[in-house]
């Protein structure tokens, strides 16, 4: 009696013990809790992109919490309430949300009083198509390329919407990617600045902007949305959002409506995407050499997408008369991530003029790196989904 109730208990201790997380724990798990770990670090001690790192690294050690098969608790399990989360990055819908919200928040007067700034954006993009070549090279279809390509524009929100259409099993090497080189805008561009401009063109003084009228920011969403949409219908969904959520804020007939897009809209999208894209790096689908090529790419087109916008912008001051040239140090932000690269190029061009305030002048190439991007992404979806 004594022994059939001790071999009882051993059975069920041994099947509970085999449920336990330390059961099932792989060294990949390990790993990518400890990255998790990293990202929490990077967000609390240095405080890069606090927003997007915490929740992301919260869903890595979340999604990196061993289980055994069949409790539907996994991100990529039927039925699991993490995969239901999931839904709204696996078929982009968080993305034209945030989309939204950053339509509402975004001053686009820096970029009316100077449309050369556009250029700037659209010069950036070089990166995105580099990487494309490199990754079809290196034997990635085309589709994969694609949405590879796009994390050149440090978007994370375009880089999850364009892999969620052509390349959805490497979403999370591609959506963790993008974030993380967004985080890391104050560290990677500031040394390529330097690297490719001299003293004196960092020391350009650029004209104030221009007072914007209140009808030209209320005209700009509706102009930019036709320029733009009927040219690359497929960027509509990203695009389509951005314009109407600066719609909501330029109209002034809409406050609370710009409020919610700007405030409690994009706050919550931004928990769910940060924290479901950190769950879905699970080690036994996310740790592939495919994912490490993915994170070299990635940089790679980051850096080209840097080195062309300050190149580019020194090309353009070759045809710009003396007064009304621009300062190279703007040309970093031509990339998508906003506000962080218009802030590195105001602290880079400060170390050598205190006195030159190049802030809103980046922010008008910044946002018109966000334009640039989905406009790019539209492009590839449009040859490739």
């Amino acid at each position: 009696m004594e022994n059939s109730f001790l071999n009882f208990v051993i059975e069920h201790l041994f099947q509970f013990l085999s449920y336990t997380a330390f059961a099932n724990m792989t060294f990949g798990h390990l790993i990518m809790i400890l990255v998790g770990l990293v990202f929490i670090y990077l967000a609390v001690a240095k405080e890069f992109e606090p927003m997007l790192l915490l929740p992301i690294g919260f869903g890595m050690i979340v999604g990196n919490i061993a289980f055994a098969p069949g409790l539907k608790i996994g991100i990529y399990e039927d039925g699991s309430v993490l995969n239901y989360l999931y839904f709204g990055v696996a078929q982009g819908v968080y993305p034209p949300l945030i989309f939204l919200g950053i339509g509402a928040m975004t001053d686009f007067s820096s970029l009316i009083s100077n449309p050369k700034l556009i250029l700037i954006g659209a010069a950036a993009q070089v990166g995105i198509f580099a990487a494309y070549a490199i990754a079809l090279a290196l034997g990635f279809s085309s589709a994969e390329a694609g949405a590879i390509g796009i994390i050149g524009g440090a978007d994370g929100p375009t880089a999850i919407f364009l892999s969620s259409k052509l390349a959805p099993d490497l979403m999370g090497a591609i959506a963790v990617s993008a974030y993380s080189y967004m985080a890391l805008v104050p560290v990677i561009q500031p040394p390529i600045m330097r690297l490719l401009t001299n003293s004196k063109e960092r020391t350009i003084k650029m004209k104030p902007p221009r007072e914007v009228s209140k009808t030209e920011r209320v005209i700009f969403p509706i102009i930019g949305i036709l320029l733009t949409c009927l040219i690359v219908p497929s960027g509509l969904p990203l695009l389509g959002m951005l314009f109407f959520g600066n719609l909501l804020k330029e109209s002034m007939v809409t406050k609370r409506l710009a409020d919610a897009a700007r405030g409690p809209i994009v706050d919550t999208v931004t928990i769910l995407i940060g924290l479901t894209v950190g769950a879905s790096t699970q080690a036994t689908t996310f740790l592939t050499p495919k994912s490490l090529g993915i994170f070299a790419l990635g940089a790679f087109s980051f850096v080209i997408a840097t080195f062309c916008g300050v190149i580019f912008v020194k090309f353009l001051n070759l045809f710009l008369k003396e007064g009304n040239k621009i300062n190279p140090l703007i040309g970093n932000a031509g990339v998508s991530a906003v506000p962080d690269s218009a802030r590195v190029s105001q602290v880079v061009g400060q170390e050598y003029d205190k006195s030159n305030h190049l802030l809103m002048h980046a922010m008008g190439a910044n946002v018109a790196g966000v334009i640039g991007s989905a406009v790019a992404a539209g492009v590839l979806l449009s040859f490739l989904g």
